[in-house]
Parts: C-alpha cells; sequence; structure tokens
C-alpha cells in the first residue's frame, strides 16, 4: 500500500482510537492533579491520622488509588512495568479478596512508613506508567477500566474529605481544613412544598454508554403506588424543631436498632453538631437555619419523617422525581458544606437517605474478575442514599448513582428529603 494511506474503513476507526485515549489521559490527568490539590492543605502528620476504623488516612487514599491502576491496568497490561515497592500491595488494598492479602482496615493509622513525600513519588511513577499504556493501542477492555478506576479515585476524593473532617474534629483545637466559609447573616428556610407523582411503571437504573457503576444497571421497570417528595431538604431549623420536641427521647419514633444506639452512643444531635455551633471543614461556623440538616444516620433520618408524619422515599421514587427535574444534574460547584435546601437540589448538597435496602436490581451480573467485587460483595446491611454532596465531584454526579452505607454511619454527608403517601 502506498505510504501515507490507509487501508478502508480503519481510518475513521484509529481517528476515533486517538480521540477516546486523548478524552482519557486528559480525564485521569485531571482526576489525579484534584487529589493531590485536596491532600495540600494538610500535613504529614495530618495525613497519617485514622481517628476511626471506618475512616482511613490521607496518605492511605493517596496510594490506594494509585494501587488500583497499578494493579489492575499497569501490572496486567504494560510491557515490562515494575511496581514501585513489592510491600504496597499489601499495604494498598482494600478489599480485593482475589487480589491477595491485605493489612487490616483498622490499623492503617499504624502505618508510618511510607510516608507522605513517597506516597508522592509512588504516584508519580504510576502516572508516568500510565502515560506510556495510553500511548499503545487501548482496547475497550483497557479503556473501560482507566475509566473505572478515573471514578474510583473521584469516589475516594470525596472519602478523603469525609475521612479528614473527622480527624480534625477530633483535636481538641478544632483546626479547619481550609479557612473560610459561608459568609452572610443566617437565613430563614422558605416552607417546603410537595412535587406529586401519579405512580404507575416508571423505568429505573442506568442506560446509554455513558460511564456508571455496575450497580446501576439493568435498567429495569418499577410500579409505585402515588406519592408526593418535598421539593426542599430537610433544613436544619427543622432539625431544631426535632430536637427541641424531644425526638431523641422518644423511643416511639425509633426503630428498634436505630433506639438501641442512641442508648448507646449518646446521640442528640447529628454529628458535628454543638449547641448553636457546627464543625466544618472551615472549622466552627454558626449553624444556619436554611442549610440542609447534615451527618445523620439512616436510623435518625428514619425517625424525623416519623416526627413529621412522612416517610423517607424509596430509591425508585426519588428517581422518578430527580431524572424530571429540569435542573438535573445541577449546577453546585464542588465545595466544602452544604448551603442551599432550598429549590430542586437533587445533586450537589447532601446526600438522601431512601427507605431501600442495598441490594442488586433484576437481572445484575457483577463484573467479570476480581474488579467484580466492587459493589455486589456489600449487598447487604447497607441502606441507598441518592443524588450527591457538595463535596462530590462534579463530574461524578447522576441520577442512577446508588450510594450506601450502613444504618448507623454518621461521617458521611448524610441528609435527607421526606415523601408522603397520596
Amino acid at each position: 500500500m502506498p505510504a501515507g494511506r490507509t487501508a478502508p474503513g480503519t481510518g475513521g476507526r484509529a481517528d476515533a482510537d486517538d480521540r477516546e485515549r486523548g478524552r482519557l489521559r486528559q480525564a485521569l490527568h485531571d482526576v489525579r492533579r484534584f487529589t493531590e490539590a485536596l491532600a495540600a492543605p494538610l500535613s504529614a502528620e495530618d495525613q497519617t491520622v485514622q481517628s476511626m476504623p471506618d475512616a482511613s488516612p490521607t496518605k492511605w487514599h493517596r496510594a490506594h488509588t494509585s494501587w488500583f491502576f497499578e494493579t489492575f491496568l499497569l501490572e496486567p497490561d504494560l510491557p515490562r512495568y515494575r511496581p514501585f515497592h513489592p510491600e504496597f500491595g499489601y499495604l494498598f488494598n482494600s478489599y480485593y479478596e482475589t487480589v491477595g492479602a491485605r493489612h487490616p482496615r483498622p490499623e492503617r493509622g499504624l502505618v508510618s512508613r511510607p510516608g507522605t513525600e513517597e506516597v508522592g513519588r509512588y504516584r508519580r511513577h504510576v502516572d508516568a506508567a500510565m502515560e506510556d499504556l495510553l500511548d499503545r493501542a487501548c482496547t475497550p477492555e483497557t479503556a473501560a477500566l482507566v475509566e473505572l478506576g478515573i471514578h474510583h479515585e473521584q469516589q475516594h476524593q470525596e472519602l478523603l474529605l469525609m475521612d479528614i473532617k473527622h480527624v480534625l474534629s477530633c483535636n481538641p483545637l478544632h483546626p479547619a481544613y481550609t479557612p473560610g466559609g459561608p459568609s452572610g447573616s443566617p437565613r430563614e428556610p422558605r416552607k417546603a412544598g410537595w412535587i406529586e407523582h401519579g405512580g404507575g411503571l416508571v423505568e429505573v437504573g442506568h442506560a446509554g454508554p455513558a460511564f456508571s457503576f455496575d450497580n446501576e444497571s439493568p435498567r429495569h421497570c418499577a410500579h409505585l403506588v402515588p406519592f408526593a417528595l418535598a421539593d426542599r431538604l430537610v433544613t436544619c431549623a427543622e432539625w431544631n424543631e426535632f430536637i427541641d420536641d424531644g425526638g431523641y427521647a422518644r423511643p416511639e419514633l425509633w426503630l428498634s436498632e436505630g433506639w438501641a444506639a442512641v442508648q448507646a452512643t449518646g446521640w442528640r444531635a447529628p454529628l458535628y453538631w454543638t449547641d448553636d455551633h457546627l464543625f466544618t471543614l472551615a472549622g466552627e461556623l454558626p449553624v444556619d437555619p436554611a442549610s440542609p440538616v447534615v451527618h445523620v444516620s439512616y436510623f435518625e433520618a428514619d425517625a424525623f419523617a416519623r416526627w413529621a408524619g412522612c416517610r423517607l422515599p424509596t430509591e425508585a421514587e426519588w428517581e422518578a422525581i430527580a431524572a424530571a427535574d429540569a435542573g438535573y444534574p445541577g449546577a453546585a460547584p464542588h465545595d466544602l458544606h452544604p448551603s442551599s435546601a432550598d429549590g430542586g437540589q437533587f445533586h450537589g448538597e447532601v446526600w438522601q437517605w431512601t427507605s431501600s435496602s442495598y441490594g442488586p436490581y433484576p437481572g445484575y451480573r457483577p463484573a467479570a474478575g476480581a474488579v467484580g467485587e466492587y459493589n455486589g460483595k456489600f449487598m447487604v446491611n447497607q441502606q441507598v442514599l441518592r443524588g450527591s454532596a457538595c463535596i462530590t465531584p462534579p463530574t461524578h454526579r447522576r441520577t442512577t448513582y446508588r450510594n450506601f452505607f450502613p444504618a448507623g454511619a454518621r461521617w458521611a454527608y448524610s441528609g435527607l428529603r421526606l415523601a408522603r403517601d397520596l
């Protein structure tokens, strides 16, 4: 074939492959750089602390997200790749049992070495190798794993902020992650309205070529009875009314396990809430009555809904309304504290508890191989949350996203929106 010519039908495909590699390369570069920007305000000491078994040190998040690319892409797909350190696979594996042994999660804060600088070198080593990988022909399987790794790192960006907030809250000095915070005087929330839905068959779940996690599929039909969903989130002012009415002292409002948690832990307000102040990533701030309540467990959300004469929505109800919202996916930027309960706000303020247990959709099949451990193995003893939080990267938000936490978890950026039957 003459020089400069391509075989019939191959030029367009090659151009498309180049564009896809370029898109992935830019997205990978952006997400890796943003993780480092999130860690930048923290000292080496900050990045090593683990304040509870469910949280992880900042430097662990930085290393684990690098381990993901190294383990699932570089070692199998890049010829002559050499792992950065032979023991990092043990230290920074999270829960992938089929990959190999792993360091106990509750003991991550005991690992003073590698230090933050060596973790930085590890990240740069992986980044350089990923550039080499993306310079080669990129199969659809490789591209899908790179995309998964990007979204996995975005999950850990949110976890990094959740975890360091808990770390700093344990310090008697209550240091700020970054100075600043909402300005202006406290606002009064507007009265909530209702968005009515006539019920019937609706389709829920992910469909189409855009990225989603495997637990968001397959798209399927769900039957809804007529219901209404609040047109805004529950506010701090409303939560104060719940507290003042003895909400944390009335067993009739609580699920049995939730009441046991109240008795055992002494909950009297949301996490980080002391009298009329909140601990935030910007330090202590006055409670804003109009802002969404945040850092409440499923048990608290369910008790509040019962106190209000309402209930929590199912995830299918939430999705049916959110998918029709003209403002989807929301324009709220990445921020450090929720600010507005008003308007639709289905995305970008707080994760919203639903009454749905986390389980598989009809026809669900976990992904093949070790990455199949990503979601399916956690489908028990968890509740689904929908929407996204202020600390969720904007490109990580979508209506079909299924977040999940145990019913007693409070350190996530979790709030609620009420529902009722018609």
